[in-house]
């Protein structure tokens, strides 16, 4: 235009001309932005829809979980992962509104700008700043509330099944389902046997069967250990009875629980039994641990003679050293002590402050007071614990407990009553004739009756059968 027409024409029509270029460049831009806002804006309604549809999903997992046969210590790991990826589509679903809600704003301020005068824009206080959440530390803050809610639902699972195990526990003990396994007490060097050691089972069901380390302290802290006692002492009194009627002298021996011993009406209800039972009580030994024999309060050592009175005999047991007065603990009836092959083969050089293990059954017996090595595992402690000069010996390597029989339980038959002298039989009456009439037969006598079959046992028709 500037070669074709005058200059200041020219000049004119080129400005006129690039600023209606100038214009329309903004105008594209500003219709380009507007483009790319609307498809920003929808594909995040895209991401919200799709997040809102995980989250239903996660959802109907979540119930068909619920709904699964699962114990609740196994669903616990399913739950706690499922609450996670919730946790997750919830923060994206609520970045993604905070990135919506920011462009809005980011909109309504441009549009406030453009149509206020630069004055009055310029003259307004800058608004607080936007507050942006950082995605890290909101995921970790998230992950540590979900670890403390997994934490808290297994801990409440673990105390739902320990108070259902106590559950059953107490009314298996309830229904006396009880049983005694004996282990022997041999005579060393020969292997003689010459007592047994009662040991207690609880048997839940056909294939359950729980050692006391399984269920003595939750019978304890229910109150019911002096329960527990009665019924074994009952039971040992019974194989008391049982070794009374064989030749020898054998015992069984027994102990009780912690409770027991800390309460001094318990031991005074043991005591009736034992009195009650005295006839059987001299085949029986009870068992005492080390630790509760020095703690005993005076009631409680006067029970204890009470007991020694009636012919029971005391085992000092669970030793934890061997700082021992033999004549003290024959006064207090005490006839036994057990202590562990481990803590006789710790003191077998006699470098402590107790007395060597080979001068202890020596000093024992001075006072009529034998020891028993228990836990022996093998026959290399066998021989050790002879030649440290140990009278007795228990443990795996002589016979693991097994269970009584039943007869053992089983009340004695009563003598049958003897029988009365058989009365002799009465002689024959002849038989008579009511009336006689002349030529007419003579009635016929009646016939004799038979004597009743003789009544046989199933064994004798079935050894008759067989023969």
């Amino acid at each position: 235009m500037t070669l074709l027409l005058p200059m200041p024409l020219g000049a004119a029509l080129g400005l006129l001309v690039a600023g209606g270029g100038w214009l329309g460049s903004a105008w594209l831009s500003e219709r380009r932005a507007l483009a790319q806002r609307e498809q920003v804006l929808a594909a995040v309604g895209e991401v919200k829809v799709r997040l809102a549809t995980n989250a239903i999903r996660l959802d109907a997992l979540s119930k068909r979980v619920e709904q699964l046969p699962m114990r609740d210590a196994d669903a616990a790991p399913a739950r706690a992962a499922i609450n996670e990826l919730t946790a997750e589509v919830g923060l994206l679903g609520d970045l993604i509104h905070q990135v919506a809600t920011t462009l809005a704003d980011h909109d309504a301020a441009l549009s406030a700008v453009q149509a206020r005068p630069v004055a009055a824009v310029e003259a307004e206080p800058k608004p607080a700043p936007v507050v942006v959440i950082d995605p890290e530390a909101a995921r970790q803050e998230r992950l540590r509330v979900l670890a403390a809610e997994r934490a808290e639902a297994a801990r409440e699972a673990e105390e739902r099944a320990a108070s259902e195990r106590a559950s059953v526990i107490s009314a298996a003990l309830s229904e006396g389902k009880v049983e005694v396994h004996l282990q022997p007490i041999v005579q060393l060097p020969q292997r003689r046997t010459r007592g047994y050691e009662a040991l207690v089972r609880l048997r839940l069901d056909e294939n359950t069967l729980l050692l006391p380390h399984e269920f003595v302290s939750v019978i304890e802290e229910r109150g019911f250990g002096p329960t527990l006692d009665a019924l074994v002492l009952t039971r040992a009194l019974a194989i008391a009875r049982h070794l009374g009627s064989k030749p020898g002298t054998l015992f069984v021996s027994c102990n009780f629980s912690t409770a027991t011993w800390s309460s001094s009406k318990a031991l005074a209800t043991l005591s009736r039994i034992l009195d009650k039972y005295r006839e059987h009580t001299g085949h029986l030994v009870v068992e005492m641990p080390q630790s509760v024999f020095r703690g005993l309060d005076p009631t409680s050592l006067g029970l204890l003679g009470a007991m020694s009175a009636n012919g029971v005999r005391f085992a000092l047991d669970q030793l934890v050293d061997l700082r021992l007065d033999p004549v003290s603990l024959f006064d207090r009836g005490v006839r036994f002590v057990k202590a562990p092959a481990a803590l006789l083969m710790a003191h077998a050089d006699g470098d402590s402050a107790d007395i060597a293990a080979g001068d202890l059954s020596a000093l024992l017996a001075r006072a009529s007071v034998v020891l028993i090595a228990d836990e022996v595992g093998d026959d290399p402690t066998v021989a050790d614990m002879i030649e440290l000069g140990v009278s007795m010996g228990q443990g795996l390597v002589f016979s693991p407990p097994r269970p009584v029989k039943p007869d053992v339980f089983a009340e004695p038959a009563e003598p049958a009553p003897a029988a009365a002298p058989a009365e002799p039989p009465a002689p024959p009456v002849p038989a008579t004739r009511s009336a006689e009439v002349v030529d007419y037969p003579a009635p016929a006598l009646a016939p004799a009756q038979e004597a009743p079959p003789e009544r046989q046992s199933f064994r004798s028709v079935l050894r008759r059968a067989s023969a």
